[in-house]
């Protein structure tokens, strides 16, 4: 800290005096930060102050924070940038809750909110953090890294030949990021493999979520990579298009979710919706019963009851989820593949005024029949592993339960969820995964994934897909007997 310079007017005790009122300021100002940040919707500034006087250590602790906020600037080796300090403060904080709570400044939270529109800029590839190093979620369809063939599970150490340990994730992002058409070198680690470097050219990832086909006896297939602003409105308009392909006669639909990490609440909401014409969705519950919210569907399959099989496998996650869940529960949909990733929270995006936003932890999301699937997944009905594993990407033991700090599932501790109250009062929230970029590796020729149905630009997938192959051959089915039933 910089204190005036000794004229002869001001003696020690002035100074002890002078740095002891700074520190006051300074600790004044970190609480009302914190009660901005996280009261901005959940509690007001006044909470703040009746929760600390009703806890002896909190000023005590936040007199810790000053302290070694102070030493940091009084003696660290370099100068260093106050405003940079409180935000690393603020990011530990967080992520110290859970994997899924971050702070966003500014740019950050900009770029947030240009990825759930469906258009950014980066290498195309869904992240995480996992034991210090960039952990891949999920290729993004369409994008380079789906077309090279990067592989859910596949761990980055190094980016440029600098490790990533020590970075956090918003760190490794920014570097990430860049110039279009800028390379960037990252060191791969994958399974028992040894090492290797791949070199990715940035460039603009247009994300386009929901992409259509139609296979072989009118037998309907969507495939949606994520759930951004524009999911809903996409799924019908292929519906629409599947329909007019058919004349109208579809047998069924193959619904693709296989590696989507997930994306928007209510867009997760909407597709259910689309399936089903009365009952519960999904639910979510935080730490206080009144807050609980449950949503119904609305009248208007546009399937008009015709089977659905869903695809899932590890890498589908979060919205991904709630569909399947919903759909799975409601007995509207046979859920074929292997089990999910297991991401049963919701994150509130919080606005701070003047800097970013807060990504924060705020409930846990239930299917209808009242399950968690936090840190358990969701189990397929028919369980078939991809068999060209290669094509999809390895199935890997890594899911939400064994990220560091992640939460428990709230059935484990006891026999049945708490109620939910008769009527709560929606408010929306954004269940979001860090969006921010995506990795391309280059792959040899005879393995890059030829382009196939009916829109050839924009879906890229495996020469042999073993579970689309099953959730066709049981949807051809699941129409015989229906129709039989029928006559």
């Amino acid at each position: 800290m910089i204190l005036p310079a000794d004229d002869g007017q001001m003696s020690r005790t002035s100074q002890k005096v002078a740095k002891r009122m700074f520190r006051t300021s300074l600790l004044a100002a970190t609480a009302l930060a914190a009660g901005i940040a996280i009261g901005g919707i959940a509690f007001h500034a006044s909470s703040v102050r009746a929760q600390a006087a009703s806890s002896p250590n909190t000023y005590e602790q936040l007199n810790l924070f000053g302290e070694v906020f102070e030493r940091i600037r009084d003696n660290y080796v370099e100068p260093t940038d106050d405003e940079k300090l409180i935000e690393a403060a603020v990011n530990g904080m967080l992520t110290s809750l859970d994997p899924h709570s971050s702070y966003l400044n500014q740019k950050d939270f900009g770029d947030m909110q240009v990825q759930t529109k469906g258009e950014f800029g980066g290498l195309g590839i869904e992240v995480t953090m996992e034991d210090g190093l960039i952990k891949v979620v999920s290729p993004m369809d369409g994008t380079p890294a789906a077309e090279a063939g990067l592989q859910p599970g596949d761990l980055i150490s190094a980016l440029d030949g600098q490790p990533i340990m020590g970075l956090t994730l918003n760190d490794a992002v920014e570097k990430m990021r860049g110039e279009v058409g800028s390379s960037i070198k990252l060191t791969i680690i994958r399974g028992s493999q040894d090492p290797f470097e791949v070199t990715l050219k940035r460039a603009v990832i247009a994300v386009k979520s929901v992409r259509w086909e139609l296979e072989q006896g009118n037998v309907g297939y969507v495939r949606i990579s994520s759930f951004s602003e524009k999911t809903d409105s996409g799924l019908r308009d292929a519906l629409a298009k599947l329909k007019e392909a058919t004349k109208n006669d579809i047998e069924g639909l193959v619904l693709d979710l296989r590696n989507n990490p997930g994306g928007l609440l209510d867009q997760a909401i909407a597709v259910c919706d689309d399936f089903m014409d009365k009952g519960e969705i999904v639910s979510t519950r935080g730490r206080k019963q009144e807050e609980a919210q449950r949503w119904n569907a609305e009248a208007g399959d546009l399937m008009d009851g015709k089977p659905i099989v869903i695809l899932i496998n590890g890498g589908s996650a979060s919205a991904s989820e709630i569909v399947s869940g919903a759909l799975q529960d409601q007995r509207r949909a046979i859920v074929l593949g292997t089990k999910s990733f297991g991401k049963g929270s919701v994150q509130s995006i919080i606005p701070i005024p003047n800097h970013g936003a807060i990504r924060l932890t705020t409930a846990r999301y239930y299917t209808p029949s009242g399950r968690s699937i936090q840190a358990k997944g969701i189990e397929p009905d028919i369980e078939v592993q991809q068999s060209k594993v290669e094509a999809l990407g390895p199935e890997r033991g890594t899911h939400e339960a064994d990220l560091r700090g992640a939460l428990s599932n709230p059935d484990d501790k006891k026999n049945s969820p708490e109620q939910l109250p008769a009527e709560t009062q929606g408010v929306q929230e954004q269940s979001a995964q860090p969006a921010d970029n995506a990795a391309k590796t280059e792959a040899k020729p005879e393995d890059k994934e030829p382009f196939v149905g009916s829109e050839k630009q924009q879906i890229a997938r495996p020469t042999e897909d073993y579970q689309l192959a099953r959730a066709l051959d049981l949807l051809r089915g699941l129409s015989l007997l229906q129709k039989q039933a029928a006559n």
